[in-house]
C-alpha cells in the first residue's frame, strides 16, 4: 500500500513515533539482509500526538538529526501512517480490469465506501488475488487516509531533507516484518494464529494474523511513557532524565518493586485485556503464539510474566536475528532497540518490492 510511490534502489525506513524517530537502512545479497546503518532519535515534547504530527519543523529537525547520526548516505524513505488514521475496505472487481481501468472505477465509486469528502482523503488500492467466491472478481484492498496525514508527514521529511517515496500503512509494515520473525515460530509458522502486540510509548496496538492474513487490529491509549512518568514523579527528574534512567538503569533500590513491578502488571492487563476484546469479536479463543514488539517489550522479566499468565508462547521481536551487520551498526545497541523497530524494518524492506 502506499499512496504515492517513486523508484528508488535504498529507502529508509523511517518511523514516526509519538516520542521518536527511528531510521533504519538495510540492503539485500541474494536472500541474505544486512543492516547498513541504524538510529534513535528523540522527538520534542508533543510534536506528534497519538500518532499526528503538530509539529512538524520540531519532526524535520530530529529528522535531520537522526539522518546525520546514522551516517547513512541515502536520501529517499518510506514512512507510514497509524492504521487508526486509515480507512480500509476489501472490495470485489472484475478480474479483467488493468490498473488503469481499476484505479478510474475506484475514483468513480469511492464515496460509497468513504465517510470523509474526497478532495481531501488520499486513495491507494493494492488487488490481493482472485475471489474465492467468484474466480472471475479479484479482491481488492482499498486504503483511504485523510491527505493531511500523509502531507505533514511528507513536509517533515522534506524539512530534514529526504525524498518521501512511500507512505505505507504501521500495520503492514508490521506485517512485513513479521516474515522475518517466522523462523523463530517453527516450521508451521504459516498456520499459527499470531498476536502481535506493539508497545509503544503512548499507544499499544494489537495485531492478530492467521493463515498469513491480518485478521484484526485494535489501538488503545497505553505505552512505555506511563512508566516514564512515574519515574519522573517519583524521583523528581526531568521527563529526559527519566526516560535515559529507565534505559540505563541506576534508579533507587526501591524502583523495581514499587514502580516498575506494578506498571509490568499494568502492561499485563492491557494484553488480557486487548486479547479479550479480540476473542469476544472473532470466532477464535486462544492464540498460538505472543509477539510483543516496541520499546516497552524489551522490560526484563515481561515476556516471561505474559507467558506465564496467558499459557502462550511468547517472544520478543527481533527482526536482526538472523542479518549480518555492518561495522558502523552498535550490535549491542541493536538488540536493545530491536523490538521498537519492527515498523522501520518494515518500511525499509519496500526497498526490494
Amino acid at each position: 500500500m502506499a499512496w504515492f510511490k517513486s523508484k528508488s534502489n535504498v529507502l529508509l525506513g523511517l518511523d514516526i513515533s509519538s516520542t521518536s524517530v527511528k531510521l533504519l537502512e538495510i540492503s539485500k545479497n541474494n536472500d541474505r539482509y544486512r543492516v547498513e546503518s541504524y538510529a534513535v532519535e528523540p522527538l520534542p515534547p508533543n510534536a506528534v500526538v497519538e500518532k499526528n504530527i503538530s509539529d512538524v519543523e520540531g519532526v524535520g529537525e530530529a529528522i535531520k538529526r537522526v539522518l546525520s547520526r546514522s551516517k547513512s548516505s541515502a536520501k529517499q524513505a518510506a514512512v507510514a501512517v497509524a492504521g487508526s488514521a486509515v480507512i480500509t475496505k476489501t472490495i470485489e472487481m472484475d478480474a479483467s480490469l488493468s490498473d488503469e481501468d481499476m484505479e478510474m472505477q475506484i475514483t468513480v465509486e469511492a464515496d460509497q465506501y468513504i465517510p470523509y469528502p474526497l478532495d481531501e482523503v488520499a486513495i491507494d488500492f493494492e488487488v490481493q488475488g482472485l475471489s474465492e467466491r467468484n474466480p472471475e472478481q479479484v479482491e481488492v484492498l482499498l486504503a483511504a487516509c485523510r491527505k493531511e496525514n500523509v502531507e505533514m508527514r511528507e513536509a517533515a521529511l522534506q524539512l530534514g531533507s529526504i525524498k518521501p517515496c512511500i507512505v505505507d500503512i504501521e500495520a503492514h509494515a508490521m506485517k512485513r516484518a513479521f516474515e522475518l520473525l517466522k523462523p523463530q515460530l517453527g516450521s508451521n509458522a504459516e498456520e499459527l494464529v499470531v498476536a502481535i502486540i506493539d508497545i509503544g510509548a503512548t499507544m499499544t496496538t494489537l495485531s492478530v494474523l492467521a493463515d498469513d492474513k491480518s485478521i484484526y487490529t485494535r489501538e488503545q491509549l497505553f505505552g512505555g511513557k506511563q512508566l516514564t512518568e512515574e519515574i519522573q514523579r517519583r524521583y523528581s527528574l526531568s521527563f529526559e532524565e527519566a526516560g535515559l534512567a529507565k534505559k540505563q538503569g541506576g534508579l533507587p533500590d526501591d524502583y523495581e518493586e514499587e514502580i516498575l513491578q506494578p506498571f509490568k502488571e499494568a502492561v499485563l492487563q492491557q494484553v488480557t485485556r486487548s486479547l479479550q476484546f479480540f476473542f469476544s469479536s472473532s470466532q477464535y479463543d486462544d492464540v498460538d503464539y505472543v509477539v510483543l514488539a516496541g520499546g516497552t517489550a524489551s522490560i526484563d522479566g515481561l515476556a516471561d510474566m505474559i507467558e506465564n499468565k496467558l499459557g502462550t508462547p511468547t517472544i520478543i521481536a527481533n527482526p536482526f536475528v538472523d542479518m549480518s551487520l555492518s561495522s558502523r551498526v552498535d550490535a549491542e545497541a541493536l538488540s536493545n532497540d530491536a523490538p521498537a523497530l519492527m515498523i522501520s524494518c518494515g518500511l525499509a524492506m519496500r526497498s526490494f518490492d
